[in-house]
């Protein structure tokens, strides 16, 4: 077997067992086939691994980051801020409408920069928008433009999600694509409770009845150190990765794209929107439950959510794998909608703990209709390729679904920034927020009947395959 060629000291870090892998300056590897059994298992599972681990940090950082001003927003006001409630749902949603666009450049920043040397620029670029929270929340006359500015800065810890995904899914063979990118998702998603969890501690802990509002941007720093670090250390670029425009060009042609697009925005852009506004739900129908005091130091609930979401999101996949992904989703949205009515009902007996148990089922379901709907999009797009196999196509089948991947994710993290705005828009029309509750029942009646419709059935478009 042949031992892989480098002409710098740095890459000896790699395994030398590999057939005709060749290690070039800046840690770019040549010769990457993840699909051959003798190199999978004699060198690429461990380097796989390796940059899989360090890819879940800092994607864990990009969405603490992202989601920071969920948390940071509720604890304003006892900071000297006078914000209106409309102002604060600006500040916890437009970061989700930055980072859902910047989901489509990082797409494509791998295959341009290579993985590792673009996790090391993305997590760089997360000491931006820390450093300035850090700074900006310490003057409670800072203008509300500034606080805006700072705010959607924290829009590129979105982006990371999908630079992340891209660069994973170059590593692994397809038999265990769904696993690691499983992996690497839900580790990205749990970064949300992370931030809920831990800035109120932090900010209150030692600070004798005050707020060390500052240290919610600080904290993370060191963190966000090590991970571009451990990027530049033990990461590598694949050379083999490429960016594929003529299939992403090739997808957003098929209308099965928007149709997942529309879906994902139910479950994931649910999960995300849900979680960067259930803080400040909670503030505004129980502001006694806000906050509990352990010691000297706060805690809230409102990491249990995120927490739910995340945790639940594998095993949507699993059982999508087990007993089909439409028929998983079609039970998600049919969850989603019985916790949303319930919450509904019960909101006027004014009790918090009812209205925890009604969210966290609601998280719950959207954590496995996320699973769920993005293990149909390689199987919808299988199905479309056996469905039109005698007609001519420029771009295969599995070019489609990989590109469709990046941009069904692109597009359904937008909920992050309709779910808040909704629920604003509900605020200031009606004093309450049931109107939106209802809104979102409507929306997901009519997701659950389209996964039901033109998935669950058997239909030509796929191959009579069903989904």
């Amino acid at each position: 077997m042949a031992t892989p060629t480098s002409t710098t000291p740095e890459s000896t870090t790699l395994p030398s067992s590999a057939s005709s892998l060749v290690v070039r300056p800046g840690r770019w590897v040549d010769g990457w086939d993840a699909e051959d059994p003798a190199f999978w298992q004699s060198t690429g599972r461990r380097i796989a691994r390796r940059n899989l681990g360090w890819s879940i940090f800092a994607e864990f950082l990009g969405f603490i980051v992202w989601q920071l001003w969920s948390i940071v927003v509720v604890m304003l006001p006892s900071a000297g801020f006078a914000l209106a409630s409309g102002e604060q749902f600006w500040l916890i949603s437009l970061p989700s409408l930055v980072g859902a666009t910047l989901r489509f450049p990082y797409t494509f920043a791998v295959a341009r920069f290579g993985g590792r040397n673009w996790t090391i620029v993305s997590a760089g670029l997360l000491l931006v928008p820390t450093i300035l929270l850090g700074i900006v929340v310490q003057n409670p006359d800072t203008p509300f433009g500034v606080l805006l500015l700072v705010a959607a800065l924290a829009g590129v810890g979105g982006g990371n999600f999908a630079s992340s995904m891209a660069n994973i899914t170059y590593f692994f063979p397809q038999r265990e694509k769904g696993w690691a990118l499983g992996l690497n998702a839900a580790g990205g998603n749990i970064g949300t409770s992370v931030a809920q969890l831990l800035v109120p501690i932090v900010v209150t802990l030692g600070a004798a009845g005050t707020l060390n509002i500052q240290l919610a941007g600080w904290m993370w720093v060191p963190l966000i150190l090590v991970a571009m670090w451990g990027a530049w250390r033990f990461m590598d670029n694949l050379s083999t990765a490429k960016a594929d425009v003529a299939g992403a060009a090739a997808a957003l042609r098929e209308p099965h794209l928007w149709l997942m697009a529309l879906l994902y925005i139910g479950t994931f852009g649910s999960f995300i929107g849900f979680a960067s506004v259930f803080p400040k739900l909670i503030a505004d129908q129980f502001p006694a439950f806000s906050t509990f005091q352990v010691g000297s130091a706060s805690l809230t609930l409102a990491f249990l959510g995120a927490l739910v979401g995340s945790v639940a999101r594998p095993y949507g996949g699993r059982l999508a794998d087990r007993i089909g992904g439409a028929r998983m989703t079609i039970a998600a949205f049919a969850l989603m909608i019985a916790a949303t009515l319930a919450l509904i009902l019960t909101l006027p007996l004014g009790s918090f703990w009812i209205f925890l148990a009604c969210f966290l089922v609601l998280f719950l379901a959207t954590g496995i209709g996320n699973g769920a709907t993005y293990r149909m999009i390689p199987s919808i797009f299988a199905a479309r390729g056996a469905a039109t196999a005698g007609e001519a196509h420029s771009v295969g089948t599995q070019r489609k679904a990989s590109a469709a991947l990046g941009l069904i994710s692109a597009i359904g993290a937008y909920g992050g920034f309709v779910i808040p705005q909704v629920l604003n828009a509900s605020q200031a029309a009606t004093g309450g927020y049931t109107l939106a509750f209802w809104g979102f029942i409507a929306l997901y009646a009519a997701l659950f009947a389209i996964t039901a419709l033109v998935y669950a059935v058997p239909r030509a478009s796929l191959a009579r395959h069903r989904i």
